[in-house]
This record gives C-alpha cells, sequence and structure tokens, in this order.
C-alpha cells in the first residue's frame, strides 16, 4: 500500500571502516562493522521511528516527527562513542566516527522503501556531515523544541549534488561547533582571524569570505568552486569556517592533500585540518605530482594591504 505523508528521514554513517579491513582484516572488522551499525538501530525504534535499509557501514531510518529523529541521531551518537571507548580499554584502536544528516518533507512509503525530495536531501546532505555531527534541514529546525533549537548552529545555504536549489543548513556536535580548533598538528590559535581565503586553478582566481563558508569544491558545476578534471570528486572536498580559521575536509574517494610553504604535505582521506598561509590543495593526487588538479590557497587577513604569492 502507498502511503504519502510528512516524515523525517534520517541517514547514519559510519567513517573510518576502510581502516579497520587493513588492521583488523576482512573477517573482524565486518564483524565489527555490522556490530556498530545494529547498535544504532535501538535508538531508532526508541523514538518511534524505524530503520527502512541498512547501507553497508550506516542505515536510513524514518520517522513521524523532526524531534524524534534528532533526539534518535543523539543516541546514536552516544551509542558509537562508548562503543569506540569500550574498544580502546581493550587495546583495540578503532577511528570509527558516526556522521548524520536529517531531512523533513513529503515521503513517498512503498513497499517498505521510501522515496521523495527529503529522501534524497538527507542521502546527500550525508556527504558534507563532518565527524560526530548531525547536519539538518530548516524543515527539521522548524519541528524541534524552543530548548533544542539552539543546540544547532546555522551553517548558511549548501549546494547538494543533483539539485538545483541550494538548502539551508544547521549543524549539531563535531568539531565546527566548537570553540577550540585542532589540528593533527595540536592546538592553534591564531592571534588574527583571517578574514578571506583565495583560491586560484588555472586561470579560476576566486575570493572567499569567512561568512561565505561553507565552499565546496567539486567537479560538479554546482559546486562553489569548481576543478573540471576527472580524478576530482562532483563534490571533493569543503572549506569550513571553524573555531576562527578556515578548515578543509575531505569528501572524496581517490582524497585530498595538502601542501604548505614549508613543504610538508598532509595526506586527508575522509579527515579535515586548518589552513594557515598559502600553499596547495590536490585534488585527486598529490600536489608532487604534476599532473594532479592543484588549487593553489592563501589565507588572508584583515589589513592585509599585498598579499602574499601564491605557492
Amino acid at each position: 500500500m502507498t502511503q504519502i505523508s510528512d516524515r523525517s528521514i534520517l541517514f547514519a554513517d559510519l567513517r573510518g571502516s576502510t581502516g579497520l579491513f587493513e588492521t583488523l582484516g576482512n573477517a573482524e572488522a565486518t564483524s565489527l562493522v555490522t556490530h556498530c551499525v545494529s547498535a544504532l538501530g535501538p535508538s531508532v525504534e526508541g523514538n518511534g521511528g524505524h530503520v527502512v535499509k541498512t547501507l553497508g557501514d550506516g542505515l536510513m531510518a524514518v520517522f513521524p516527527t523532526p524531534a524524534q529523529a534528532v533526539q534518535s541521531a543523539m543516541q546514536m551518537h552516544d551509542v558509537l562513542a562508548g562503543i569506540v571507548a569500550r574498544g580502546s580499554k581493550q587495546g583495540a584502536s578503532s577511528t570509527l566516527r558516526l556522521q548524520v544528516a536529517v531531512s523533513r518533507g513529503e515521503v513517498v512509503e512503498l513497499e517498505g522503501d521510501c522515496f521523495g525530495d527529503a529522501v534524497n536531501v538527507a542521502a546527500r546532505l550525508l556527504d558534507h556531515a563532518d565527524d560526530s555531527e548531525t547536519l539538518v534541514t530548516a524543515p527539521v529546525l522548524k519541528g524541534l523544541s524552543r530548548a533544542m533549537k539552539p543546540k544547532f548552529r546555522r551553517l548558511d545555504q549548501m549546494v547538494l549534488r543533483g539539485r538545483v536549489e541550494p538548502v539551508e543548513v544547521f549543524v549539531h556536535g563535531g568539531r565546527r561547533s566548537s570553540d577550540t580548533a585542532a589540528t593533527q598538528f595540536g592546538d592553534m590559535a591564531p592571534a588574527v582571524e583571517p578574514d578571506a581565503i583565495r583560491l586560484d586553478w588555472l586561470d579560476r582566481n576566486q575570493l572567499f569570505a569567512s561568512r561565505q563558508m561553507p565552499v565546496v569544491l567539486g567537479r560538479s558545476p554546482q559546486a562553489h568552486y569548481c576543478v573540471d578534471d576527472s580524478r576530482v570528486s562532483r563534490s571533493h572536498a569543503r572549506l569550513d569556517w571553524h573555531g576562527g580559521s578556515f578548515q578543509l575536509s575531505d569528501l572524496s574517494y581517490n582524497g585530498t592533500y595538502v601542501r604548505f610553504a614549508d613543504g610538508e604535505i598532509v595526506s586527508l582521506r575522509r579527515g579535515s585540518c586548518l589552513l594557515h598561509g598559502n600553499g596547495a590543495i590536490g585534488l585527486g593526487g598529490s600536489p608532487a605530482d604534476p599532473t594532479s588538479a592543484c588549487v593553489r590557497f592563501e589565507v588572508l587577513r584583515y589589513g592585509d594591504s599585498q598579499s602574499m604569492p601564491l605557492a
């Protein structure tokens, strides 16, 4: 029987499972990932929703209300954090992190599956979620209680893959909502906050202010900064304004690489780092490879009378 109704759609995804297969082997890694995904199920059922399908290292669920979906998402993060903590105590190194996206709208429920724009939005919004984050759309936020709404921070408009109209997005959790910025090199707190970043590839030179974040770099014509190269994913990497700094996150299959002015190259595989000074961003290949699509960047601060030369 076909049913059309207003529903909240949740997609959850485990990141870091690839590394587990390398360190634990196929059998043990598969068992761990399956256990983690199964452990998220009670958070869905306990909040009035039901799991529509599991997706390898993630799941899709549907809820009657936005509040139920968001409550479920928060419990999922707690469940995974507990699993990872117990694994660490037992000497097992786990890099698993959870990303969640929630959208709301008219949904067609047919033969146990769900279809509609809200489903597509939630699935594609998940590509933009960072570690331990929950991203929600404006209709989801509107359906939350007055006490719950302040827990979310606005990320402005996002252009989602395959969609013409941008979507207003809000975030809960993760590093973007904290007051301190950290990279793999330790905490960084610039004395003077940058206010813009310059990107340069071939003949495309663009300046993005901090208030314009997030900015998606990718092959799609709908990306904020389009890099038309076969090794570049449609939504390859994302720039965010985080803790007074520009943060670059990899969203791709081929990886993102950053070469700073001192020559050191940082490899991002679904990871993030803060950008400072000037350097080059390799999309799908290292900046050391002359055939890679390399976007030069320069972080600018208020009052800079003359920008530094791009690396």
